[in-house]
Order: structure tokens, then C-alpha cells, then sequence
């Protein structure tokens, strides 16, 4: 698709955020151009097509406690979804364990002497919260806090750091994805079925469009292109400024480099990215404040199978670091149209690093040891296996080590100096946030945008005004 030299707003980035920004901007009559350095829209929040297969990055589900926003999505979605029930497992120790945890497995699954170790520290926590307030800055505290340690050792402390590779995560994540849960709410949601709509871990049910999850970026992308362009396969490569405004985005596809000028940016691509892109510069303190911030990255495995269905569930979590695979989940299972009628699909998660052991296997090998861990959990066999599509998924969540907040606050009030910069989404924001709150960022900015006055009539405002 063509693109001229100038726009109204550039877009950074084809993610959820990207998208719903342009979304809300080409509705109110504004030019608008998007550009994604992928083939495909929808950054994590794609669906990958292999055949007759789909499967997304990962298993993303779609909830909400905003009403408009769902709102927005179904509506977006014309109808067209899915309410899938939940039914999660944990497998350590040879067993199967309920998630969210429930008593009836997570505590007496475990054996007598360990259940009582688990109650007898998680009131000992308890007793402990009721006289002084928990100074809460690693996961580890916070779980523990919440938890006791016996369930922290048990459940939490070999996955967290199989997900993010280190020990010591902030307990900024914990507070931006469990908050709100501790084990008797845990409990009294397994005895008593109290509202697990507060808390987001314990939803029992999601939206889920009948075509995979990509089918929200895909919809996005269609309504924007009735009026703007978004192009893909073109990734930015520089983004000029002088005295803190944006002037213009160079823009790279494939041998053809081309400058595109605007009056507003908004970036959703990873943050530290976006730094590194600054010409002239970002200063030395900046850049240095930048190296410190990471993203863990992920690799997905999907094996096709000659078989109806392996599992009934929606996820499977593997803490243990024996088995190197983080996360399985069956798409048919979310959506039957997911796979062929006969057929089925596991997509596997590897958490990992870009250069280290599991990023530089070969795709033969990963799927080959993917294969042989499926075959020791699920019991599939080699046989069955009738295809395999393997994904490196480069930065793919922000990594919260304990610490990171001094270098994120100082690159974060440096970017506010640019008065046409708008950060949004998980990693242009550094934010661990789900699919609805990456969508209401978008959103909130495009808003923000429209609120001001446009270039040409705010050069005309008296110096001051």
C-alpha cells in the first residue's frame, strides 16, 4: 500500500495497542499511518496459520472488568464469539494439580504432613500481617506473604523463575497479575464458589474469537485500511526530533528506506527500541538507564496430531525445571475450528533469551524434544505427528528484576519531554498488562489526541498559550 511523505499521526507498532489507537483515530476522520515490522497485525495477539491449523502465540484469552470495553470487542468481533469455560492443570510430581489452586488437590494432593507445613505458615503469615504491613518488593515476599513459604517452594519459586530466567522478580508484576489473591481466596472460591470475577486469576470463563485470537487484530486492521493504511513488513528505523518534538519516521521494507513526517507519533514497539531509534540521541544517562531494562523472549512449538483431541483442558502448567517446556495448550479445545475435523494441535511455550541454549536450537530439534516431553505427559506417540511449525517470539514480556524501577522512571521522564510522543501497550509501556487494559491504552491515547489541537492550529497559538 502506498504511503505519502506526510501524514496526520504515525503509528508505531501493529500490536492490539497500535491497532486500537488507529482504530479510534480513522473513525474520528483523522489520517492516520501505521507500520509494522512483522508480515502479519497483532504483535503477541496473532493467530498463526499452518494449513488448516491456527494456534496463537501462546494461549490468549480475552477478559474484562471494563464494560466498555468488552463492549468495544464484541462489537468489533460483529457477534462472532466464543464463551469458553476455563479448566486449567498444574503437573508436578507426577500429579495433576487444579489451577487456580484449589484445597481439594493443592493442599491434600500433596500429602498429610505437607498440608499441614502449608497451613501452619500460611497462618503464621497471617498472624504476622495483622501486626505489622508486609514490606512487599520481590514476588518472593509477596507469595510468601500471601501464601507462606511452604506453598511459595511448592508452587511458585521453580516456575516464576523458569519463566523469567532470574530469581528475583519485582513485586510489581505479582501486584499487576495476581493481586487480590492469596490462598483464602483461593479457598473460598473452590468451597464456596464466591465471585471469581474480582480477581482475574480465578475466572472461570472467557471470550475467545471462534477463529483464533487474531481474528480482534485482523478485524482492527480491516476497519483502519477503509480509510488509512497499514503497512506491514515495514519496520522503523529511526524517528527524528529537534528541541523534544517529532519531526519524522524513517521507515525501512525490505531495500527501500523512505521518511514519512507527521504531527503526532504513538509507539507500542518495545520501549527500549524506541530510545535506541532517537536521532539526535537520546543522552549518555538514558541510554545507559535503557541497557538495564530487558524482555524475557519465547519460543513456540506447535506438533499437529492425527487424533480427535489429547486433552480437555485449556492450559497445562509444568513448573518443574526437569521438563524445559513452561506451558502447553490444545487450541481445539478454545475454539473447535482451531483444527481440521479429525485432527488436533499442542502449542508449547519455552521461556527463554534470544542466544541461549533453547533460542539457537534448530526448529528439528526443538520440535524433536518438544515431541519427546509430549510423549512422557500426554502420552502422544511419534507416529501421530503429521506436521510442526516452530515461532522464535523475540521480547516478548517485560522483565520486572527487583531494581528496575530507578532506570524505568528516568528513561520514562525523559520521554515525556517530547510533547508529540505517545507510549502505548505491554512493551511500549514496559507494562505487564492483558489484552483488554493493551487496548484500552490505545484508546485512552487516541482520545488524548483528539482532545488537542491540531499542528497547523496550534503553531498559531501565541508563545504561552
Amino acid at each position: 500500500m502506498n504511503i505519502k511523505d506526510r501524514t496526520d499521526i504515525v503509528v508505531v507498532g501493529g500490536g492490539l495497542a497500535g491497532l486500537s489507537a488507529s482504530f479510534a483515530l480513522s473513525r474520528a476522520g483523522r489520517q492516520v499511518a501505521v507500520f509494522e515490522g512483522d508480515s502479519e497485525v497483532g504483535g503477541l495477539s496473532k493467530t498463526i496459520r499452518w494449513g488448516d491449523f491456527r494456534f496463537d502465540l501462546g494461549g490468549h484469552r480475552f477478559i474484562t472488568k471494563n464494560e466498555k470495553t468488552e463492549r468495544f470487542v464484541k462489537t468489533l468481533l460483529e457477534g462472532q464469539y466464543l464463551t469458553v469455560p476455563r479448566k486449567s492443570k498444574i503437573y508436578m510430581q507426577n500429579k495433576f494439580f487444579d489451577y487456580p489452586l484449589k484445597p481439594s488437590n493443592a493442599l491434600f494432593g500433596l500429602g498429610i504432613p505437607t498440608t499441614l507445613r502449608v497451613i501452619s505458615d500460611y497462618s503464621k503469615e497471617k498472624i504476622k500481617n495483622l501486626f505489622r504491613t508486609p514490606k512487599n518488593i520481590s514476588l518472593e515476599d509477596w507469595v510468601v506473604s500471601h501464601f507462606g513459604r511452604t506453598m511459595f517452594t511448592i508452587y511458585f519459586k521453580e516456575y516464576s523463575e523458569k519463566v523469567w530466567g532470574i530469581e528475583w522478580i519485582s513485586e510489581e508484576w505479582v501486584s499487576q497479575r495476581i493481586s487480590g489473591l492469596s490462598l483464602g481466596v483461593a479457598i473460598k472460591n473452590a468451597f464456596f464458589k464466591f465471585s471469581g470475577q474480582e480477581v482475574n486469576t480465578l475466572v472461570d470463563k472467557f471470550i475467545y474469537p471462534p477463529m483464533g485470537i487474531g481474528q480482534i487484530s485482523d478485524r482492527l486492521k480491516a476497519e483502519i485500511e477503509k480509510e488509512n493504511p497499514v503497512l506491514t513488513n515495514t519496520r522503523a528505523v529511526q524517528i527524528n526530533h529537534k528541541n523534544f518534538l517529532i519531526n519524522s519516521l524513517i521507515a525501512a521494507n525490505c531495500d527501500r528506506r523512505y521518511e514519512v513526517r507527521g504531527s503526532e507519533f504513538v509507539s507500542s514497539i518495545p520501549l527500549t527500541g524506541l530510545v535506541k531509534m532517537l536521532t539526535p540521541p537520546a543522552p549518555d544517562d538514558i541510554l545507559d538507564a535503557v541497557s538495564k531494562l530487558k524482555y524475557r523472549d519465547l519460543v513456540i512449538v506447535t506438533v499437529m496430531l492425527d487424533r480427535e483431541r489429547v486433552t480437555d483442558l485449556t492450559w497445562m502448567y509444568l513448573p518443574e525445571q526437569d521438563m524445559r517446556l513452561g506451558r502447553i495448550h490444545e487450541p481445539k479445545n478454545w475454539s473447535p475450528h482451531m483444527a481440521p475435523e479429525g485432527k488436533t494441535h499442542i502449542v508449547a511455550e519455552y521461556f527463554c533469551f534470544r542466544g541461549d541454549g533453547t533460542w539457537n536450537l534448530t526448529d528439528d530439534q526443538l520440535v524433536s524434544l518438544t515431541v519427546k516431553q509430549l510423549e512422557k505427559l500426554l502420552a502422544i506417540r511419534e507416529n501421530e505427528v503429521i506436521g510442526s511449525c516452530v515461532v522464535r517470539v523475540p521480547g516478548a514480556y517485560p522483565l520486572f528484576e527487583v531494581g528496575y524501577t530507578k532506570y524505568y522512571s528516568r528513561v520514562l521522564r525523559y520521554l515525556r519531554n517530547f510533547r508529540n510522543l505517545h507510549i502505548i501497550g505491554r512493551t511500549g509501556m514496559f507494562k505487564y498488562y492483558n489484552m483488554d487494559r493493551a487496548i484500552e491504552t490505545g484508546i485512552e491515547v487516541a482520545e488524548d489526541i483528539l482532545g488537542k489541537p491540531q499542528r497547523k492550529e496550534r503553531e498559531a497559538l501565541p508563545a504561552g498559550a
